[in-house]
């Protein structure tokens, strides 16, 4: 199975690759997320570490029932041969209902057949109010690339 675009990257083909996580992650759709990823994918996400598909599906199933109304943005940091950097941001609300900003890096590095083998990401969280949201749903397509805010 491959995963367009495939490496070695280019500029237009990172962003694509960027843009195509960013969509799938916002399905909210842990099956369709974990397609992404290798068989024996490894990931570090903040302080868990996970090996393989049905650990990420185990991952996003528990991350999503939490992490209610995720909406997620994500800018291209980086790109080398078959590797990408990117800084994200998301908003969600707990069940409690309240709102959260999340700031992260990503570091992710690609097989040939264009699936990710490797993701580490960093994250940090911001408690917010309600009107200081600015993530609603998905990225209209008239928005893909716009850089994210510092703040």
């Amino acid at each position: 199975m491959t995963r367009p675009p495939l490496p070695p990257f280019t500029a237009e083909t990172a962003r694509m690759k960027v843009q195509a996580a960013e969509d799938a992650w916002n399905t909210r759709d842990p099956q369709r997320v974990a397609l992404a990823y290798t068989p024996d994918s490894v990931w570090r996400n903040r302080d868990e570490f996970l090996t393989g598909r049905d650990e990420i599906i185990t991952f996003l199933t528990r991350k999503w029932e939490k992490e209610l109304d995720y909406a997620l943005r994500k800018d291209l940091w980086a790109f080398t041969e078959n590797r990408i950097a990117v800084r994200f941001q998301y908003e969600c609300r707990d069940a409690a209902g309240q709102w959260w900003r999340s700031y992260g890096n990503e570091q992710w590095e690609f097989d040939t057949e264009g699936l990710m083998r490797r993701r580490e990401a960093s994250i940090n969280d911001l408690r917010i109010t309600a009107d200081q949201r600015r993530i609603f749903g998905t990225r209209p397509t008239s928005e893909h690339g716009t850089p994210l805010p510092l703040a």
